[in-house]
């Protein structure tokens, strides 16, 4: 009998443990466990770790409220009866008597007439202060007592990649005018390629192509957006919306690669419209190209050598000529910034203005030179 009841009562414990593990391992708090050691009866630490994670997202209704009224349309013609295009533009500065908008210079180019709408729907004419090609920059003023609101500007050098970013704009039609697009912030420092629309322009044949530093984002960018402001998520303009990559041009699906001008370039042009009604920039008198290209021009670089803009030819005459270099230097520094390689020569060269005293840091025959040159027009 007694035997009988010491095997019922380890049955009893045993369909017990079963019941424990079983409802242990339910939960899943055994998933750490070393299972040997609950039958050595062994003392065990169990932990059980948790990750909270909150995402919370409210929208930015707040921010795109602060920048909204400060943007605008602007469209061009002949007269404000025969009117052919638009893009967008931002109130970004004011004085007593008027309120300056940026815009892109390709939505101005050629107008001879630019009328103003404001979100209200009212609108009013507004006068050319003065377009850059070069830098895709134009700025336009309007009476002061006419807007609706001013942007307030932020910094681009803030924005860290994957940040939001948001751009208002007016995109394909009229009927979608003043579209807000919500995005990121996908790269920085893009260097993009333009191409000259005429023959003049700033000592470049028609054809020639220069490269522009842009934002790149992922907020949708389509025909009409151009001039529009790009903010970050606090409402601040930190960019000029001008470009996006179009299929059209590849046999690939592009998406939502939309590019914007840093706000510090476009102002630095903007300054300097609203002074003098142009951008005067400085002639250097060299033709760059990429250091693999060498052997095209029958030149020989060291292998040593691996950055920079590889000069194949200079003018006489020139700032370059009167320097002393000559075809086959490498320029690899323009005052502080580095030359990568030739899409970095002008942009860096256009930072600096007529008159300007300047360090170059170029290679020939494998050894380093440094010298200092007075720009001109």
């Amino acid at each position: 009998m007694n035997t009988n009841n010491n095997d019922k009562g380890v049955k009893v414990v045993i369909a017990i443990a079963i019941v424990v593990f079983v409802l242990l391992l339910g939960v899943g708090v055994l998933s750490q466990v070393d299972l040997k050691k609950i039958f050595k009866n062994e003392t065990i630490n169990i932990t059980k770790t948790e990750k909270e994670v909150t995402v919370t997202d409210e929208g930015i209704a707040d921010a795109v409220s602060k920048l909204y009224d400060a943007t605008v349309i602007v469209e061009v013609g002949n007269s404000k009866d025969d009117l052919t295009g638009w893009g967008s533009g931002v109130v970004y500065d004011t004085d007593d008597e008027y309120a300056y908008i940026l815009t892109n210079h390709h939505v101005v180019d050629g107008g001879k007439y630019i009328l103003i709408v404001y979100t209200d729907d009212s609108e009013v004419q507004g006068e050319l202060v003065g377009s850059d090609e070069i830098q895709d920059i134009a700025v336009v003023k309007v009476p002061v007592e006419t807007i609706k609101a001013k942007a307030e500007i932020g910094s681009s050098n803030d924005l860290e990649l994957g940040d939001t970013v948001f751009a208002i704009g007016t995109p394909v039609s009229l009927s979608y005018k003043f579209t807000v697009t919500r995005g990121i912030l996908s790269g920085k420092d893009r260097m993009c390629q333009m191409r000259s629309s005429n023959s003049n322009s700033y000592g470049f044949s028609q054809g020639n192509s220069w490269y522009m530093s842009l934002l790149q984002i992922d907020a949708t960018i389509n025909s009409g957006n151009s001039g529009g402001p790009l903010a970050n998520s606090n409402g601040q303009l930190v960019g000029i919306n001008n470009s996006k990559l179009s299929s059209s041009y590849s046999s690939v699906s592009i998406e939502n690669m939309g590019f914007a001008i840093p706000i510090e370039d476009a102002l630095n042009v903007a300054r300097q419209l609203r002074e003098d009604g142009k951008v005067t920039r400085p002639f250097f008198g060299v033709s760059v190209s990429d250091i693999d290209s060498a052997e095209r021009y029958n030149i020989t670089v060291d292998k040593s050598v691996t950055s920079g803009a590889l000069i194949t030819s200079v003018e006489n005459d020139s700032t370059a000529a009167s320097a002393g270099l000559k075809k086959g230097d490498i320029v690899t520094k323009i005052g502080d910034y580095e030359v990568k390689n030739y899409k970095y020569f002008r942009y860096y060269l256009y930072r600096y203005s007529v008159g300007d005293k300047v360090s170059i840091t170029y290679i020939r025959d494998g050894k380093e030179k440094t010298i200092d040159v007075t720009l001109k027009s």
